[in-house]
This record gives structure tokens, C-alpha cells and sequence, in this order.
């Protein structure tokens, strides 16, 4: 399990009430992702290109796609 003491969560300032996820990029080679609404649940961690990669898709319209890339 990734120890992700110290992470500094933040939501979208887009997003809905409720219903968003939360995202810590402030720790070292790693972005850690969690439901907002369960904030001492799992949190999903990306290495910082591939979630860069995954932004550009959303953004992109290209998220369809993301599913199939490899780390």
C-alpha cells in the first residue's frame, strides 16, 4: 500500500456537490486520485506521465482510449 501521508487533496472547482473525485499531485513521483465522498477509502495512484497522458485524453474528448493504454 502507498503511503500517501502529506498528500494535499483538492476538487475540481467545476465539479458538482458531491459528486467528484479528488486528486494529490504534491507528492514525489507519484498522483494519487480518491472519491471525495469517501475520503479514508482507496485512492488510485498514477505515476505523473501517465496521468498526464489521461488528463490530455479527457480533455481531448479521447478518454474513450484511456482504458487501453499501458503504464
Amino acid at each position: 500500500m502507498t503511503d500517501l501521508t502529506g498528500a494535499n487533496w483538492r476538487k475540481s472547482s467545476r465539479s458538482a456537490e458531491g459528486n467528484c473525485v479528488e486528486v494529490a499531485d504534491n507528492l514525489l513521483g507519484l498522483v494519487a486520485v480518491r472519491d471525495s465522498k469517501d475520503p479514508d477509502g482507496p485512492a488510485l495512484t498514477f505515476v505523473p506521465a501517465r496521468w498526464t497522458d489521461f488528463v490530455h485524453a479527457v480533455r481531448s474528448g479521447g478518454h474513450s482510449n484511456v482504458a487501453s493504454a499501458r503504464p
